[in-house]
């Protein structure tokens, strides 16, 4: 059913606005929410015979809340002493908020138990007629809309132009300068490395002296302690030069005799 608010978004009529509240259904919220989900928006006569031919199972509490939102709006326009039928409602709202879970526990074998959340939940449904609907999309257009934030750049003077020619000028005179300050450090550096490396060479050559000398050091004491252990061995002929000097001196004994 479309809707009798025209392209000018005028409508003359009574403005009636009314809910229904259904508290601590049985029914999980998921459930429900999934048959609200097919009324919102919807004019209430053609919301109400959806939900009679729906085949979940908690479009009949959600069918009773809306019959009792549509009875509300009607007792409204009673007492303003207007005429209200269904066919001027509609469902502006409809939600389900999660209630209190219940817990309990079911006996499983060796003396376990198993936890069962009974969920619940309230149903809200709000119906309005059509020139409330009207008077509310009118708030809503005349409600802005957020812009974002366009970040523009301003556009540049002749004048503005001018020092930005002299910085490309002074950043192209001083870009030469830095080849040769670059030049310059490396000549001084390559003196300092020069100097760093004859140190290095000097260094390198009187450890190879001192290593040098310690050898030549250590020679003579081994020639000094050779002779010392050969000694043994030139007394040994002195031992037996004995037994030659007494075969002479009897061989002289005998030629006198």
């Amino acid at each position: 059913m479309a809707s009798p608010i025209g392209a000018t978004g005028t409508l003359t009529g009574p403005v009636v606005r009314a809910q229904a509240k259904l508290r601590y259904s049985t029914v999980t919220p998921m459930k429900a929410r999934r048959v609200v989900d097919l009324v919102r928006g919807l004019p209430a006569d053609e919301a109400l015979a959806v939900l009679r031919f729906a085949p979940q199972s908690a479009s009949e509490p959600v069918y009773k809340v809306l019959e009792s939102a549509v009875a509300n709006a009607q007792h409204l326009a009673q007492q303003r002493n207007e005429r209200l039928d269904v066919e001027d409602l509609v469902v502006s709202q409809a939600y389900v908020d999660e209630g209190p879970t219940l817990k309990r526990f079911r006996p499983r074998a060796q003396g376990r138990a198993y936890r069962i959340r009974k969920r619940t939940s309230h149903i809200t449904i709000h119906v309005e007629s059509w020139s409330a609907e009207a008077e509310t999309q009118a708030i809503k257009r005349a409600v802005p809309k957020r812009v974002k934030a366009v970040t523009r750049v301003p556009a540049q003077s002749p004048v503005a132009d001018e020092p930005a020619k002299k910085t490309a000028a002074k950043a192209a005179a001083e870009a030469p300068e830095a080849p040769a300050k670059k030049a310059a450090a490396k000549k001084t550096a390559a003196p300092e490395a020069a100097e760093a490396k004859p140190a290095k060479k000097t260094a390198a050559k009187k450890t190879a002296e001192k290593s040098a000398e310690t050898p030549a050091n250590k020679a003579p004491a081994a020639k000094k302690t050779a002779p010392a252990k050969t000694a043994p061995a030139k007394t040994a002929p002195a031992k037996t030069a004995e037994p030659a000097e007494a075969a002479e001196i009897e061989e002289t004994e005998g030629g006198t005799q």
